[in-house]
């Protein structure tokens, strides 16, 4: 996962911005097959904020891929890249190495039905 901020300097209006915004989207998307959404604070001409989620089962390619990312937005035209934030979350071996979230409710139910199966046996 990754956070990006943008400024948008030139920006006068949300048109500008959403135009600047979208054509990083599009390039990056292109390039790198990853998922971009704008999020945070929509009505800011200014000012962007972008998520990036990357999916891969090696945590060297997800670290590259970000780093791809990172690069193509300190390079826009029309906007600085002012910060940024990054996480790689591993599942581990079969998808089972994080728990809490969907992992713990999918446990739960499994264990309910589980329970529920030994109980009307």
């Amino acid at each position: 996962m990754l956070r990006l901020r943008l400024d948008v300097p030139g920006a006068r209006s949300l048109k500008d911005k959403r135009s600047v915004v979208r054509s990083f989207k599009e390039r990056v998307q292109a390039r790198l097959k990853v998922a971009v959404a704008e999020v945070g604070v929509l009505d800011d001409p200014r000012h962007a904020t972008l998520g990036v989620a990357v999916v891969s089962n090696s945590h060297t390619v997800c670290d590259q891929m970000i780093s791809s990312v990172v690069s193509m937005a300190s390079t826009l035209p029309d906007a600085l890249l002012a910060d940024r934030a990054s996480e790689i979350v591993s599942f581990g071996e079969g998808g089972r190495g994080v728990v809490g979230g969907i992992e713990q409710m999918l446990g739960d139910l499994g264990d309910d039905d589980h329970d529920d199966e030994g109980e009307s046996a």
